[in-house]
């Protein structure tokens, strides 16, 4: 506990700035604070503090832009009380955090402070860059044995290894939070970071005591930041949340990182990118979200020798359920495989509603046994048949004993929906996954 309170005090000492910078601000527009006297003291990403009228505590604000001798900052919080002729002060340093293993259980904001009334947090004597850059592609390992997600779908028909990519793709209200609650409460994997990027406040609460319950939070740490919060905030969650999921992976932990959503971040950087002065393209998102999205996507992952993997599992919130809109395509592109969770699917009361032929595994056949990829081939093959005879099925123009593929596939159909579903608090292994569609399919 000594040393550790050294480490802390050392810590602080380091980040006290030897002298302090000061510029004015000369125009406010819209979300963007420009500022003169700063262009030879900040850098694209650096900190400043406006100081207001209204208030002595100043408002933190970053660098987003510079033009000529006039720098672009934009405020982690609104604009109000900033006037013209302002003092903007450069602050010193990168965007750090000091995680450490006693974070476990722990809900924590976007700049790695406690939310949770649980007090202060203890940090680590590890500086940790929230603008990490990931490990070189030669020197990282192969994606690793299959693991256990805990839901029978995923196990079987979506196998999913560690240190994969997965994205589960949905419409609002179709049950990827509660999907992504049950992951953190069964999987097998050590360690959980979970970052809430663009969350609806009420359901906060509810996701951390309904969803996760007490067992869920006791293997993960939670990074939030609201909806209401503005977009830097937003965006800063996603990579705090990645940072941690580093930390634990240096130390040579197995981690489970989920973002809910990605599709919040992209449009918090495009929030930013449109007021920094960018060109709209794409459904009005600017270029740097399309290439801000590879360079987080690719944090998560294996690691290096002696080091543990990052296994990711992002959601995206598709727009008018189109999963071929700007975002998703681009993040399909990317990522290891696709999890589709379909309304019509969900409207039929099946939970989690997961489009088994809409969806991939790239880990797949490779992760599986003879036995296993057999099986699941089967039992793709007679949900495929009665999707393309859906339609003839149900008007009764499909007569029993025209086609013995047919008669199989609506023989086996209640069963196969019956295993897709899964109650909110059952618990599956791999072993009983494929024996129950085994026997679903016998």
């Amino acid at each position: 506990m000594l040393k550790q309170k050294i480490d802390n005090i050392i810590n602080a000492i380091e980040s006290i700035e030897v002298e302090s910078i000061y510029g004015r601000v000369s125009a406010v527009r819209g979300l963007i604070v420009e500022a003169t006297g700063l262009y030879n003291q900040c850098s694209i990403g650096s900190y400043c503090e406006i100081m207001t009228n209204h208030s002595s505590t100043p408002i933190s604000a970053e660098v987003v832009g510079i033009k000529n001798d006039v720098v672009l900052v934009m405020p982690f919080q609104n604009t109000t009380g900033i006037a013209l002729g302002s003092p903007v002060k450069a602050v010193s340093g990168i965007h750090t955090i000091y995680p450490n293993v006693t974070w476990m259980g722990r809900v924590i904001d976007a700049f790695g402070n406690p939310i949770d009334g649980k007090g202060p947090l203890i940090n680590g004597n590890k500086k940790c860059n929230l603008h990490n850059t990931p490990p070189q592609a030669n020197t990282r390992k192969r994606v690793g044995k299959k693991i256990n997600i805990g839901i029978r779908a995923i196990n079987t028909f979506l196998s999913c290894c560690e240190g994969q990519r997965m994205g589960i793709f949905s419409g609002s209200g179709v049950g990827k939070s509660m999907m992504m609650a049950m992951i953190t409460k069964f999987s097998d994997i050590e360690v959980k970071v979970i970052g809430l990027i663009g969350e609806r406040g009420r359901e906060v609460q509810e996701f951390i005591e309904d969803y996760l319950g007490k067992e869920g939070l006791a293997k993960a740490i939670v990074v939030v930041a609201t909806s209401d919060e503005s977009a830097l905030i937003r965006r800063q969650a996603a990579y705090t949340t990645l940072t941690l999921a580093e930390y634990f992976r240096d130390l040579g932990t197995d981690v489970l990182c989920m973002m809910d959503n990605l599709t919040r971040f992209a449009m918090a950087q495009r929030e930013i990118g449109l007021a920094a002065g960018e060109p709209p393209t794409t459904k009005g998102y600017p270029p740097s979200v399309f290439s801000i999205l590879p360079k987080l996507l690719e944090r998560a992952g294996p690691g290096q020798k002696n080091q543990g993997s990052i296994t990711g599992l992002f959601s995206v919130l598709v727009e008018n359920d189109d999963t071929n809109e700007p975002i998703a395509d681009t993040v399909r592109g990317i990522l290891d495989g696709h999890i589709v969770l379909d309304r019509k699917i969900a409207r039929k009361g099946i939970y989690p509603a997961i489009d088994v032929l809409g969806s991939v595994s790239r880990t797949m056949p490779r992760c599986n046994t003879d036995a296993e990829n057999i099986l699941i081939n089967k039992a793709r093959y007679l949900i495929s048949t009665y999707d393309e005879m859906s339609d003839m099925i149900r008007i009764g123009a499909y007569k029993k004993g025209s086609d013995p593929e047919v008669d199989d596939a609506i023989k086996y159909h209640q069963n196969l929906n019956n295993f897709i579903s899964q109650n909110f608090n059952d618990h599956e292994t791999l072993d009983s996954s494929y024996s129950k569609l085994a026997k679903a399919i016998e």
